[in-house]
């Protein structure tokens, strides 16, 4: 069996970029581990904290229910603090991800990787999917702890650009709403969310692991903007939606040829 190695900014995002790959690949006997570089100290407060309970300790319980839901095997935070959206005051906090030194940080995840015999590491685009400071440097840290730990397959988890325009497409010809889904439009850090159809190189189909994916956002309870939008879908607008997972695998050529993540089957 193989190890696979999920790297994230924030306990949510392992959901709805790779929820998918988690729970089809521990469905199949693998072992799947959740990093993430923070405890998403700045996302939303909820207003049922517990005495004493920090959003980081909450959000933290809601990672661990969502690794449960999707059959991963392990969780390990990197330490970090949250960094915030591009322009917060808290990008200038010297202990957070965004700022972190990429050899210091990437030694930290090496380690997990050695330990683990990581087979297959995903991380984000060159670009973090939108922007976001945590995002972009998980993209850094992540390509230079596979080098490393020498782990085998490095693969960047995006959005398919050109599917979402599809999607869109399709919505607006049914009468609905898109104003506010603009695939081309300026993300956190003025580019388009995700990247062109033509530039990826893995598309993996989830759906029979949909329940699980959802179940995975609905255990980040606390960050309802987040995943409001996407829970209040149908079963079968939310399959068509989050249904497929999309990467770019280091080092192959440009253009879909694979439909599993190299190492895993």
């Amino acid at each position: 069996m193989a190890t696979l190695v999920t790297f994230h900014a924030h306990p949510d995002d392992e959901s709805l970029t790779t929820g998918g790959v988690i729970a089809k690949y521990a469905a199949a006997g693998h072992r799947v581990v959740i990093v993430t570089a923070t405890g998403g100290e700045h996302g939303e407060v909820p207003d049922d904290l517990a005495p004493g309970e920090s959003l980081a300790d909450r959000r933290r319980a809601e990672l661990e229910r969502s690794a449960a839901s999707l059959g991963a095997q392990r969780v390990a935070l990197l330490g970090y603090e949250d960094s915030g959206m591009t322009g917060w005051d808290q990008n200038g906090n010297h202990r957070a991800f965004a700022n972190a030194d990429v050899e210091e940080a990437a030694q930290r995840l090496a380690e997990i990787l050695a330990e683990e015999q990581a087979t297959t590491l995903t991380v984000y685009d060159w670009h973090g999917n939108y922007g976001h400071p945590d995002h972009v440097q998980v993209h850094r840290v992540g390509h230079r702890a596979a080098e490393l730990a020498a782990t085998p397959y490095v693969y960047e988890a995006t959005t398919n650009r050109d599917a979402i325009r599809r999607m869109v497409e399709t919505a607006k010809a049914a009468g609905m709403d898109t104003d506010e889904w603009d695939p081309d439009g300026p993300a956190d850090d003025g580019n388009p969310f995700g990247t062109p159809e033509a530039e990826l190189t893995t598309e993996v189909n989830v759906t029979a692991f949909i329940a699980q994916k959802r179940q995975s956002l609905e255990a980040h309870a606390s960050q309802v903007s987040d995943s409001s939008a996407f829970l209040q879908m149908a079963d079968e607008a939310f399959a068509a939606m989050a249904g497929t997972e999309w990467f770019i695998r280091k080092g192959a050529p440009p253009g879909i040829h694979e439909s599993d993540l190299a190492g895993m089957v």
